[in-house]
């Protein structure tokens, strides 16, 4: 399965007054993880719309295990899950890079609709993207 890392650090602005994220970032969080894989492809998100294709997300999962505090920098894993044969599913594991501790898991689900919001299959262009970036998974795990 495709995987990307990316990196963010924790601003003021996400945190409460007491230093702690607030839990509605980690899906912001898990939307930068999502965007920087697809772009480390060579198709930045906005190439889709450009496309008329668009990835709304269909459901979302997120699983707190520890609290990110200001100024931690967070290592973004994303996983691109292959399982999902009408949509996509990502998998996502954000960890403090200072001790790499695991502070969340979780998944969203998106469908693909067209510009009038009717569902669409897979374009045949994401779908070759896809298999080229599973085989090259492929090949740098043997």
């Amino acid at each position: 399965m495709p995987k990307h890392q990316t990196t963010y650090r924790v601003i003021y602005g996400d945190t409460d007054k007491m230093g702690i994220a607030y839990y509605g970032n980690y899906l912001r969080w898990f939307e930068i993880g999502r965007t920087e894989m697809i772009r480390s492809w060579g198709l930045p998100y906005k190439s889709f719309e450009d496309r008329g294709i668009f990835l709304p997300v269909s459901e979302a999962f997120c699983k707190f295990l520890a609290p990110a505090q200001y100024d931690d920098i967070l290592v973004i894993r994303t996983i691109l899950n292959t399982g999902l044969k009408a949509g996509l599913k990502f998998d996502y594991e954000v960890y403090r890079q200072a001790d790499e501790k695991l502070l969340t898991t979780g998944y969203t689900k998106h469908a693909f609709m067209d510009p009038q919001g009717r569902v669409v299959r897979p374009p045949k262009f994401l779908r070759e993207l896809i298999n080229e970036h599973i085989q090259q998974n492929l090949s740098s795990e043997e």
